[in-house]
């Protein structure tokens, strides 16, 4: 892989003290390809001295003296040209998506080899993503179900009614009361017409009769503006 021109500024947010200091040597032994800027062993070290360092990529453990970083991932990116490379020893998968819709550019187990490391930092500085195959499609499908909006059943319900049959519901609420053939005349239409548009209705709106159909429609103001 070629070496960027730029020399790489690294940021190590770990809180074991031994992983600290030699992901420090064996990034520091890369120069100029690349240099350690500035470390961290704590979520609130990290978030204080990010803005300042200006690093270029984060590289992060995911458990920081028991408190989780996902829950400054966020910020340390917030307003910052930052891309955060999770190193973790965490198993778990769903911890692992988070962190990846929270803005992490790739991710490795703890156990990864120094080369890979040190590649996966020149990778996610080149704006690649350090992600296998089965992580890049559940984030996926993650991000594409939170940008869905939710559909109101009731909505659904009330988007299958047709003109006419909105006509109907307004003659109905606006009727009080008024007997089919009332409601027929009122229509131009036959009551043989009025009584299939209101079986329409109801399974539609999954009513029972034409009582449920007022409230149900005083409920969701249909047919209260004047048709």
């Amino acid at each position: 892989m070629q070496a960027s021109a730029k020399t790489i500024g690294v940021m190590v947010v770990d809180d074991h003290q031994t992983m600290l200091w030699g992901l420090s040597r064996l990034i520091d032994g890369e120069q100029p390809r690349m240099r350690v800027v500035g470390t961290a062993r704590s979520c609130d070290e990290a978030l204080a001295q990010a803005p300042g360092l200006a690093p270029d990529v984060i590289l992060l453990d995911l458990d920081l003296d028991g408190r989780s970083a996902l829950d400054i991932l966020p910020g340390l990116l917030l307003g910052t040209a930052s891309r955060a490379l999770i190193l973790t020893g965490e198993r778990q998968q769903s911890t692992l998506d988070q962190a990846v819709l929270k803005g992490a550019r790739g991710l490795l187990r703890k156990d990864a080899s120094a080369e890979q490391v040190l590649q996966a930092i020149e990778r996610v500085h080149q704006g690649e993503l350090c992600l296998d195959g089965e992580t890049m499609g559940r984030v996926f499908s993650e991000f594409l179900a939170a940008r869905t909006p939710r559909v109101d059943p009731e909505a659904e319900k009330q988007a299958a009614l047709t003109c006419k049959e909105r006509k109907i519901i307004a003659a109905v609420v606006q009727g009080n009361g008024a007997s089919n053939k009332a409601l027929a005349n009122k229509l131009f239409i036959t009551e043989h017409t009025l009584r299939n548009h209101l079986c329409s209705i109801y399974q539609k709106l999954d009513v029972g009769n034409r009582l449920e159909l007022y409230v149900y429609a005083m409920k969701h103001q249909l047919g209260l503006a004047s048709s």
